[in-house]
């Protein structure tokens, strides 16, 4: 029996489907790039957005700025409560368990920080110790300056020019979370006033916040936007502290202990200081925007590359 002679016709060339997959990778490529072209044409401020968040490294300087918050800031509050009058740290302890809603294990354990004798927290900490842990805070303070430089493109300021800022800085976010209380009660008159109160003062901060840090450098009007977006952002996620905080806050105490609320407030640390980054960057962005930047004054970008540094006063 002779073997067929179309058996070769009958198999398929394997080569033009090798063709057709090796193109493929390529085709998605063109097709992305068109896409992206088409988006920056429509939509320009996106791109120029989704650029900057990432030339910035919005989640690394986030994450740091978290980590510079939660190892400095419990700290601070223990030499807050060694040193302050006992009406300062009854205001402290209402504030902070308004401002999360702090409800059983949580607020047993919170209160007991402030409920402690002065006398023996003030043996504790010492004024080498208070001083140590001031000097450490700062870290905060510089971590978020970075972050304001990075979103509007300056080189760093010099420590002669930033070093007290950091220190005011400080002092005024524990005014301001003293004041947390008081804020969104109104002053006792209710939620309608406290709401539009508390969204006020969390803007002027905020818009406070990037002048004092920047050095000065960038005038007022064009941190507004960065000012605005922050402090509306914040305001709803710290009102929405009350959902999520303290269910999240008693079943990590009563499951895993102290390790447990670590974990969580670091957590819900690390979510509000993205929005900060996130909100800080996109406003110096908006505030870049041509129609903006002409009703603004927004100087130009000097274009700063990493590791300059500002000497003058």
């Amino acid at each position: 029996m002779q073997p067929s002679t179309g058996s070769g016709r009958d198999r398929p060339d394997p080569r033009p489907r090798r063709e057709r997959r090796r193109g493929r990778p390529a085709s998605a490529r063109s097709r992305l790039r068109g896409l992206r072209a088409r988006a920056g044409t429509r939509f320009p401020v996106i791109t120029r957005l989704v650029s900057h968040l990432v030339s910035v490294n919005v989640l690394d300087s986030a994450t740091r700025l978290a980590a510079q918050t939660f190892l400095t800031a419990v700290p601070l509050l223990f030499v807050v409560a060694s040193v302050a009058p006992q009406a300062l740290r009854d205001q402290f302890l209402r504030s902070v368990s308004e401002v999360f809603g702090l409800t059983g294990s949580a607020e047993d354990q919170w209160e007991k920080v402030f409920q402690e004798d002065s006398s023996e927290l003030s043996q504790t900490t010492g004024v080498v110790g208070a001083l140590m842990v001031l000097l450490s805070a700062t870290a905060c303070s510089r971590a978020m300056q970075r972050l304001c430089e990075r979103a509007w493109r300056l080189p760093r300021a010099g420590a002669r020019v930033a070093a007290w800022r950091w220190v005011a800085w400080l002092a005024a976010w524990l005014v301001m979370i003293g004041l947390q209380g008081p804020l969104r009660d109104g002053f006792g008159l209710g939620l309608w006033l406290g709401v539009p109160l508390l969204l006020v003062a969390e803007v002027g901060m905020w818009w406070w916040t990037q002048y004092l840090l920047l050095t000065g450098r960038m005038p007022w009007a064009p941190l507004l936007p960065g000012a605005l977006l922050t402090g509306t952002a914040l305001s709803v996620l710290t009102s929405a502290a009350h959902l999520y905080v303290p269910r999240a806050l008693n079943h990590s105490l009563d499951r895993y202990g102290s390790l447990g609320a670590v974990f969580t407030l670091l957590s819900w640390l690390i979510a509000l200081c993205v929005v900060v980054a996130l909100c800080v960057t996109a406003g110096a962005v908006v505030a870049r925007e041509p129609a903006v930047a002409r009703r603004l004054g927004t100087p130009e970008s000097p274009g700063a590359v990493s590791g300059d540094t500002l000497v003058g006063g």
